[in-house]
C-alpha cells in the first residue's frame, strides 16, 4: 500500500523539489531513481503552480474589494 503523502507548504514544496533538481544535476541518481524524481519533480511543480494561483486569487480579491486601490511595483519610490 503505498504511502499517504502529506500536503506541503508552498515553501516546503520548493526546497524539496529544488533539493531533487540539485541530486539530478549532480548525476547522484541512478537512471530508475532520476525517474522517479524527475515524477515527483513535476508533482511538486504542479503543487507550487497551485499555491501561487490561490494567492494570486486571494490577492485579487482583496484589491477588488476596493476600488480606490492600485497596483503598483514594490521597487517603486512611492513606497519608500
Amino acid at each position: 500500500m503505498p504511502k499517504k503523502e502529506k500536503n506541503l507548504s508552498f515553501e516546503e514544496s520548493l526546497q524539496e523539489l529544488d533539493t531533487l533538481v540539485n541530486k539530478l544535476e549532480n548525476g547522484e541518481l541512478s537512471l530508475e531513481k532520476s525517474l522517479e524524481a524527475f515524477e515527483k519533480g513535476i508533482k511538486l511543480t504542479r503543487e507550487c503552480q497551485q499555491h501561487l494561483t490561490e494567492a494570486e486569487q486571494k490577492v485579487s480579491m482583496l484589491v477588488g474589494e476596493s476600488d480606490d486601490m492600485q497596483l503598483v511595483d514594490f521597487d517603486s519610490p512611492e513606497n519608500d
